[in-house]
Order: structure tokens, then sequence, then C-alpha cells
């Protein structure tokens, strides 16, 4: 009992450690695009003087560099749910930091009843896992693919990366996470979060890939 209140406490406290990171990475995305459009109408200004003055160089240059920082902060994806996207967003922006390819195809047509809480906890974790195995890749290796949509009244959500080695195995039933401690703990939370909210999750290892797939019923 004395063990199981030890590993809840230190559940509690991972997520709690996880919606910090999430959420401040999500402020810094959301700061980052009020900053462009805050600059918008001084870069406006300087365009329309190169204008005037007939530098068509000038304006070329700086527009490519307008689009070279516009891609930085500009929105990837827009699944119709705000959360998804910003946690996806962010995540493919620090994804991307590190040099590793995300193919993300998101659909949420409709109001999710499951909490923003679990939506992020379930998401964030996904994506760390699948950016924490890409980085033991050579980055021309590095690939992760996101996939959601409704399959009628469930959500469901699917989480490639890959590994760049054979089916790995498991060990009394389950992957074992070669991260360490903290890993384990997130995969924890994401097992009983889907158990809680009544869904179903299947983690599958193939030649070259690692793929979870979950199924969460929404009211």
């Amino acid at each position: 009992m004395l063990f199981d209140k030890m590993i809840d406490k230190r559940i509690v406290a991972y997520q709690r450690e996880l919606l910090d990171t999430h959420y401040q990475e999500v402020e810094t995305m959301y700061k980052q695009m009020r900053g462009w459009r805050h600059d918008y109408r001084n870069h406006i200004q300087l365009l329309k003087v190169y204008a005037a003055q007939e530098d068509m160089a000038a304006i070329v240059e700086y527009l490519n560099q307008l689009d070279t920082d516009l891609n930085t902060v500009d929105l990837a994806i827009k699944s119709g749910n705000p959360m998804a996207d910003a946690i996806l967003n962010s995540k493919i922006s620090l994804a991307r930091s590190k040099n590793i390819e995300v193919h993300v195809d998101a659909h949420i047509p409709v109001k999710l009843s499951m909490s923003e809480l679990d939506l992020c906890c379930i998401l964030g974790n996904l994506f760390d896992n699948a950016i924490d195995a890409s980085l033991a890749l050579p980055e021309e290796k590095r690939l992760i693919r996101v996939y959601m949509d409704m399959k009628g009244t469930q959500l469901y959500i699917s989480f490639t990366n890959f590994t760049g080695v054979g089916k790995l195995k498991k060990q009394g039933g389950r992957f074992r996470s070669t991260k360490g401690e903290g890993h384990g703990f997130g995969l924890v939370r994401i097992d009983t979060m889907i158990d809680r909210l009544g869904g179903y999750l299947s983690r599958n290892s193939e030649e070259g890939a690692f793929t979870t797939e979950i199924l969460l019923p929404q009211k």
C-alpha cells in the first residue's frame, strides 16, 4: 500500500512537470506569433519605402526574410480543436528544431467531451516519446507521423516514429522504456488515462518503426 502511494505521488509529480512544460511551449509559440503580428505594420511601411524607391531587389530580399521568419511561427496544423492545435504545433516546432521530419494529418471537426487536460497529457506524452526515440537516429532517418480523426463517435490517434532497428521486444507484456524512470511514468500515466476514459490503446513494433494507436469514445 505504501509503495503504491509513493508511485501515485511520483506519477502526479511527473504529470504536473509535463503540463508545465507543455504550457510553456504553447505560451512561447503564441508570444512569437503575437510579436510577428505586432511588427506587421513596420514591415509594410518598409516595403512601401522600397517600392517608392523602385528597389525591387530590396523588396524581394525582404520578402524572403519575412517568409523564413513567418515559417517559424505560423500554425502548421489547424485540426479544428484549439488545444490539439496548440500542442501539435508546439511539438512540431520542437521536433523540427532537432532536425526531425514531421508529417501530421489531424482533423477534429467536433467538440470533444474529454478534458483539455487529458488531451494535453496524451498528445504531449506521445510526441515527447517519439521525439526522444528519433534523436537516437541519424538526422536523415528521423521521421514522425501523426494521424488524428474521428472514427464515428471515437477520437482516433496514431503516432509512428522510425526506430532504425528491427522489432522491439516486450518484457512482462510491455515495451521497455530505454529512457529511464521518468519516461516509464509517462507511459503509465497514458495507460491510466486511456483506461479511465474507457478507451483502447495498442503499441506495436514493426521492422524499423514503432506505432501507438488510441481510440477514445466521445459522448
